[in-house]
């Protein structure tokens, strides 16, 4: 369970008050594995993140995602390797301190109260579920909310029940929330799941805008669909049984090859308007001109039969 800080540490004290943090990469791993049971979940991983750059993390279930995901947020340890985070190597660090400058938006976040918009955002400043006892907000901490939930485009829900939002618009809310600690790294664990087109764009362009308005912001986006990555992912990095297939800048990671190797299925990757598309690689007729007889065969009523690996 998470303690709250009281209301006379949470009016002196903030992230931007601690001690300052390496001006280096924000975040920098180095050989890494994570064993568990005589399992290898990360095998030999190395990343490193600086500001301004929106990773995505793609691959298969079970691929050790979430796992690294546990290691960025300084949730975890790793069995063997270096993590460094703002600076500071896991195990020689308090955990506590680096976490109020990691915003971990978490789908499954706890909430069963019918606490408004405004207020679950409000709560990403004692880092608990409800809001902290005898604690009251200062002026300009409502008013970095309601840019934030601005941002997001949740102004007209700002007053609606938690319990009464959508799935994209809890998505949203717990977005601005992660970032009222002005966190220096902000870690996405599959934002758009079970959105519907809709809420996903939605979604997406509020992290496009949001990127846009912090340009000094990191982010880490974990996802398994290419279709879920916004217009301003940077770099990426392919997982495949715990084992790194590429990581670099995204145009040079997100290609046919390197997707069809970390998925172990033929795909075909493209790019339109800075999205991304993958679609099964089956195989295509080439090369047979349609003429004499069997174009002649074909009438209204029986159409010419699709190519095969394409949708009927």
């Amino acid at each position: 369970m998470t303690t709250a800080p009281n209301s006379a540490a949470l009016d002196s004290a903030g992230p931007n008050s601690a001690a300052p943090l390496d001006a280096g990469p924000l975040l920098h791993a180095r050989d890494v594995d994570v064993v568990r049971d005589g399992r290898h979940l990360l095998r030999s991983i190395s990343l490193t993140i600086r500001p301004g750059e929106h990773w995505a993390v793609l691959g298969a279930n079970g691929a050790g995602k979430s796992t690294l995901l546990a290691l960025l947020g300084a949730v975890s340890h790793p069995t063997r390797g270096e993590v460094h985070v703002l600076g500071r190597r896991l195990g020689r660090v308090d955990l506590r301190e680096l976490r109020s400058y990691l915003g971990h938006v978490n789908p499954r976040h706890p909430l069963r109260s019918p606490l408004s918009v405004r207020e679950v955002v409000l709560t990403g400043l004692t880092n608990s579920v409800e809001p902290a006892p005898r604690w009251t907000p200062r002026a300009e901490q409502l008013a970095r909310a309601d840019e934030l939930i601005a941002t997001l485009g949740m102004t007209a829900r700002s007053g609606a029940p938690w319990t009464t939002l959508s799935q994209g618009e809890r998505g949203r809310t717990l977005i601005a929330r992660a970032l009222m600690p002005e966190p220096r790294l902000l870690l996405l664990d599959e934002p758009a799941t079970g959105l519907d087109l809709t809420a996903r764009e939605q979604l997406l362009d509020s992290l496009d805008e949001l990127r846009e308005r912090h340009p000094a912001l990191a982010s880490v986006l974990v996802t398994h669909h290419l279709e879920e990555l916004p217009t301003s992912t940077t770099h990426a990095l392919l997982l495949r049984d715990g084992e790194c297939v590429a990581t670099g800048e995204v145009g040079d990671v997100l290609t046919t090859d390197l997707v069809s190797a970390c998925f172990r299925h033929p795909v075909r990757i493209t790019r339109e308007d800075g999205r991304w598309a993958a679609r099964a690689a089956g195989r295509r007729t080439t090369g047979r001109a349609t003429t004499g007889r069997r174009a002649a065969g074909r009438t209204a009523d029986r159409p010419a039969a699709p190519l095969d690996g394409l949708p009927r």
